[in-house]
């Protein structure tokens, strides 16, 4: 907080109040006061007797007031007397100085400021006005990571990831809703994804130790502007949101490594609907039974292998071999064939990503 601020202010409060007044740090030293010689003064015991009194506090001819609730408050005002008067006059002048304080730090505060590009809270042209005048280094490498808690949780990690990335200058944790938490890392350029997972993977095995609660973490692609934090942002959330649909099984999903699923989330249903009626013949699909859907599943992860396939069921090769004809059968698709496979899987993909949405009334 500028100390030139608060002088300000005491300075125009001066007149009006006719009474010596100011404000204290955390180390009881004088930063502002409506007399000039005083600035720099130790105030002493006044911390201390706020231990005992948070509110208010009248010691050595003063009053004592915190800007913030607390014993613990950053900054303290001070009215000259012990009287009624001097009580108002400091309830008067914590307001004031407690509501240019919140002020001040919104407009200058760096996390704020992050907050507020993520969010599309700020024009694009500000963006480097505000950089300048919170000297902050636009052209860095960053990543966003989304972290989402999934059911209720008493109380937000918030200080838990603040703690575990304590460099304000470069890492910044912000929180943009009941259940969601950013993290904005300052990252080398060429970061192995190794790497940028193993972040997220020592975040969600924290949180999820600490708070019982199960933790997903969408990861952005890295950008090298500042200005690009919006797009990393949607990302993150586009690589959650897909996560659920086509990765169920992890909790930690990447943007850049969604592939085909990313494609497909982003397509309007009718076209996925009109490719299904393309794809299949009619009722074909629905008339795959759940160990027939099991061994195309077998089949795609054994990459069309029927030998290996047949042997991770636990099925004669000539069983897979018969399935497989049953599965052409009924679909026209020949899953030995790489194109069909190919058809086969998106298919598999769209009807997965069309089961995720809501019915419609």
């Amino acid at each position: 907080m500028s100390n030139r601020l608060f002088q300000s202010v005491i300075h125009q409060m001066k007149d009006a109040v006719d009474r010596t007044i100011g404000v204290i740090d955390e180390n009881n030293v004088i930063i502002a006061c409506s007399e000039l010689v005083k600035i720099g003064e130790v105030m002493q015991g006044v911390r201390e007797e706020m231990v005992y009194s948070a509110e208010v506090v009248t010691v050595g001819g003063y009053t004592y007031r915190p800007i913030s609730a607390g014993a613990k408050a950053e900054y303290v005002i001070f009215v000259e007397g012990e009287d009624k008067m001097a009580d108002k006059f400091s309830k008067l002048l914590a307001i004031a100085l407690g509501n240019i304080k919140n002020y001040y730090d919104e407009k200058y505060d760096k996390g704020s400021f992050i907050k507020n590009i993520i969010l599309d809270n700020i024009l694009p042209s500000d963006i480097y006005i505000k950089s300048k005048e919170l000297h902050f280094n636009t052209d860095e490498s960053r990543l966003v990571f989304l972290i989402k808690f999934d059911g209720k949780t008493d109380v937000m990690p918030f200080e838990m990831l603040q703690n575990m990335f304590p460099d304000k200058t470069k890492d910044y944790v912000i929180s943009v809703g009941e259940h969601d938490i950013v993290l904005v890392k300052d990252m080398k350029p060429g970061t192995d994804t190794k790497e940028i997972e193993k972040i997220a993977t020592t975040i969600a095995d924290t949180l999820q130790t600490e708070f019982y609660a199960k933790v997903s973490i969408g990861i952005s692609t890295m950008v090298d502007n500042i200005k690009d934090l919006a797009k990393a942002y949607k990302e993150a959330q586009v690589a959650l949101e897909v996560g659920k649909v086509f990765e169920t099984e992890k909790n930690i999903v990447s943007y850049e490594n969604l592939g085909i699923g990313r494609l497909i989330y982003q397509l309007p249903t009718t076209l996925c609907e009109m490719f299904l009626q393309e794809v299949f013949k009619k009722g074909g699909f629905e008339s795959l039974d759940r160990e027939t859907l099991q061994t195309i599943q077998a089949f795609f992860e054994n990459n069309l292998n029927v030998s290996e396939t047949s042997r991770k069921l636990f099925v004669h090769r000539n069983t897979l071999v018969y399935r497989l004809e049953k599965i052409r059968k009924l679909t026209g698709l020949d899953l030995r064939e790489f194109e069909h496979a190919i058809t086969f899987k998106v298919a598999l993909m769209v009807k997965k990503y069309l089961s995720s949405k809501p019915a419609k009334l």
